[in-house]
């Protein structure tokens, strides 16, 4: 039955909610090139930061939750989120089926389709779907970021304005 026929038949539309899971230590324009489109997917988008134990983050949990609502604040039906947990446990938490993934390069797809692929065996209702990163993004990373940022160098056309503004101090700070 499509969308209309649900709406005719008196039936409300299940709300299309999909989740962004990442890093993001720091946002990148990157990411959020991937946020905007990935919002106009969907009903709801929940951009969630992971806890990654196995990083050592620039940026606190709160702190990049923080960059984000502050780069996100004109997209009403973006929320941002964090969790520690297996990202399918969270996605049910939220009632979401999709996930969303970057992609910039044949390196980059290999590893999220061995994700996916986990992430659909631990269970089989949740799907992945692959944004290609728009190609003017396709060599920026995080890391990329931290390490320009670290020695001063311009980091404007890479973050927003917020983003730079913290790099910058805790750069300043250190040195």
């Amino acid at each position: 039955m499509s969308t209309n026929e649900n709406k005719a038949a008196g039936q409300p539309r299940k709300e299309r909610i999909a989740v962004y899971p990442g890093s993001f230590d720091p946002v990148t324009y990157g990411h959020l090139d991937i946020i905007q489109r990935s919002a106009k997917q969907f009903d709801r988008l929940i951009v969630a930061v992971l806890n990654n134990t196995s990083k050592n983050p620039l940026f606190s949990v709160e702190e990049r939750k923080e960059l984000l609502r502050e780069v996100t604040k004109d997209l009403p039906n973006v929320e941002i989120d964090s969790f520690r947990d297996l990202l399918v446990r969270f996605m049910r938490s939220k009632e979401a089926d999709v996930i969303i993934r970057g992609i910039r390069s044949v390196t980059d797809f290999e590893y999220e389709l061995q994700l996916a692929s986990t992430n659909h065996l631990l269970d089989g209702e949740i799907d992945t779907m692959f944004m290609m990163t728009n190609p003017k993004y396709s060599y920026l990373s995080s890391s990329i970021v931290k390490e320009i940022a670290q020695f001063k160098g311009e980091v404007k056309e890479l973050v927003p304005p917020v983003v730079e503004a913290r790099l910058k101090e805790i750069y300043e700070a250190r040195s």
